[in-house]
């Protein structure tokens, strides 16, 4: 038998270490590669665009709990996956890029694609390596491990082209386990439970770190044994379900503001949660923070004296211990303060669901799409996954979209990234539809539908992986909410677009032409489904949204939904959660 290359060893390295899946763009010299996976079982997942495949892969290690394996060729094709390398460090996801380059004989003479990658990706990942012949199994294995242990993030493994299609001696590698996970030093755990036993308004905040960590059966029993109200974060949601009484999301301003003692579970103390500063915050809140990641502890208004550094599946065991025989009061004053803000902004979103207005608005729209889901698909049964991207769609159905259970919902996170949307909903369809790595758990056994929310921006990103979910036969449902602009766009009507276009052509952009954050008018993009195999539909009002949504979550191809919206509010264009106005920082300043 004949000595195997560098491809076939790099193959078979990935195979032992349990990779059932690869996302990438193949070239020269990495389609050898690709090919001998394929013929070890492990599926291909073939992009349009490296950025994409990238942020599947990102996806893919957040909802299996293991490194997303990224593929591409050197040069320009790892520069495209640079959007995914900082995602991933970014949201503390496990990937692995691979990526060849030139011959090794050629460094410095300017060989195809040549470029010196781990000096560009080093400050950006865990581990960034050059393989060699004899060292493939052995530096795919570290870097399998490096991005998996620990803080979740990226590891990058150059291939030069003469180690792949080379010659060499085969080793054996194996599957890496996950090694024995850290519990908290008891004194924290008790000084942590007299402060939320003390507590007036004890809160807990549910991060996606735990819903990465499968952390939910346990932090579940926590809160059902302590009644201590909790907030979950954008992809926090699902680790209890939004049903939950204890749920304070419909009051999420009101249930920081009022906090005087908060549990932070798998958060960071970012941009989302307001760094932990007044006026958000109350300006003396005691906050505990537990992670897996020492630096994080004491960032920002962390207090690193009441940090607890620790798996967190294990630490809420610890407190659930600790605080047996306690609850908190569900008749409290903050608890109260809570429910009577929830119900006032709920019922402002229950008027708002009944405008009749056309074209649409977004509570509309929404409301429609989750009412027919609601009948297609048993409630929280864990049966749909929700995708969103683009700032309104994405913020508005934040709210609208009930999830029950963990790793069901995914959307821009931490760097906010538009573009990932469909890139996620691949991987979304690959992790659950797809036969599991041995021991992963799933939410649940049946087949999911991936349901896509996007804005007509965010969509525009990556709309040519419509073609790649058609080929692969992913029966995903994508809601394109078109507006015809970033944000709001600027125009009530097409007779209003198009002479603002002509001003903007004639060079009077500055004198009333189209504004920087204007798209195309009302954009048939319900077409690039239909010509990629799929199915298109555009809708303008409720009857016909309903329709559509129940067609497609029917069909066995990739639809996609072009939903008319409201245009041109003339809304100012800045995002919610951000709040950096000067009002804001004096206010925080006097508190």
């Amino acid at each position: 038998m004949p000595s195997p290359t560098g491809a076939v060893l790099i193959a078979r390295a990935l195979h032992e270490l349990g990779v059932k899946v690869i996302f990438g763009l193949v070239g020269i010299p990495v389609v050898q590669i690709a090919e001998e996976a394929i013929a070890l079982g492990i599926r291909f997942i073939a992009f349009r665009n490296e950025q994409a495949a990238s942020y599947a892969a990102t996806a893919y290690g957040y909802l299996t709990g293991r490194p997303g394996v990224c593929l591409v060729v050197g040069g320009p094709g790892v520069i495209h996956a640079m959007a995914g390398v900082i995602n991933s460090s970014a949201n503390a996801f496990p990937l692995l890029l691979l990526a060849g380059s030139s011959e090794t004989h050629l460094v410095t003479k300017g060989g195809f694609q040549e470029m010196d990658a781990i000096s560009l990706l080093a400050p950006h990942t865990k581990i960034s390596i050059q393989a060699s012949l004899d060292s493939i199994p052995q530096s795919l294995t570290n870097a399998y491990r490096t991005s998996w242990y620990g803080r979740a993030g990226t590891s990058f493994v150059d291939l030069p082209a003469d180690v792949i299609q080379e010659v060499g001696e085969e080793e054996s590698t194996h599957i890496v386990p996950l090694p024995s996970k850290p519990a908290a030093d008891p004194d924290r755990i008790r000084q942590a439970a007299i402060l939320l036993k003390s507590a007036k308004a004890p809160l807990v905040i549910v991060g996606k770190g735990a819903a990465y960590a499968q952390a939910e059966v346990t932090i579940r029993k926590l809160i059902d044994q302590s009644n201590i109200p909790f907030l979950p974060t954008p992809m926090g949601k699902g680790v209890l379900p939004d049903s939950h009484p204890s749920n304070t999301a419909s009051a999420r301003s009101t249930a920081l503001e009022g906090a005087d003692v908060v549990l932070l579970l798998g958060g960071r103390l970012n941009w989302i949660l307001h760094y932990g500063e007044a006026p958000k915050w109350n300006h003396a809140v005691k906050i505990i923070q537990v992670d897996i990641s020492a630096e994080e502890l004491g960032r920002n208004t962390g207090d690193a004296s009441l940090a607890i550094l620790g798996d967190i599946n294990l630490v809420a065991s610890q407190l659930i211990t600790a605080l047996s025989g306690w609850t908190y009061s569900t008749s409290s004053p903050y608890v109260s303060t809570i429910r009577s803000s929830a119900a006032k902004n709920e019922g402002k979103a229950r008027q708002a669901a009944k405008s009749s207005k056309i074209p649409m608005t977004y509570a509309k729209t929404f409301t429609t799409i989750k009412d027919t889901l609601d009948q297609l698909s048993p409630l929280n049964d864990g049966d749909i996954v929700y995708v969103s991207e683009g700032a309104n769609t994405m913020d508005i159905s934040r709210s609208i979209f009930p999830v029950s259970h963990p790793r069901l919902r995914l959307d821009a996170g931490t760097h906010a990234t538009m573009g990932v949307g469909l890139g996620y909903a691949i991987a979304a369809h690959c992790a659950y539809n797809l036969p599991s790595p041995e021991g992963l758990s799933e939410s649940s056994s049946s087949h999911k539908k991936v349901v896509c929310l996007e804005g007509d921006s965010a969509f525009g990103f990556s709309l040519a992986e419509v073609e790649t979910m058609s080929r692969y036969g992913m029966d995903i449902l994508i809601f394109v909410i078109n507006n015809s602009g970033v944000y709001h766009g600027d125009s009530e009507s097409s007779d209003d677009w198009l002479e603002k276009q002509k001003l903007t052509i004639a060079g009077k952009s500055g004198k009333g032409g189209l504004r920087s954050s204007s798209l195309g008018w009302e954009v048939e993009y319900e077409k690039i489904a239909e010509m990629c195999g799929g199915k298109g539909y555009l809708v303008r009002t409720p009857d016909e949204l309903a329709k559509a949504t129940e067609e497609g979550f029917k069909a066995s191809v990739p639809v996609v939904v072009n939903v008319i919206i409201e245009a041109g509010t003339g809304q100012k264009l800045e995002f919610a959660w951000q709040n950096n106005s000067k009002k804001t920082k004096k206010t925080a300043a006097k508190l």
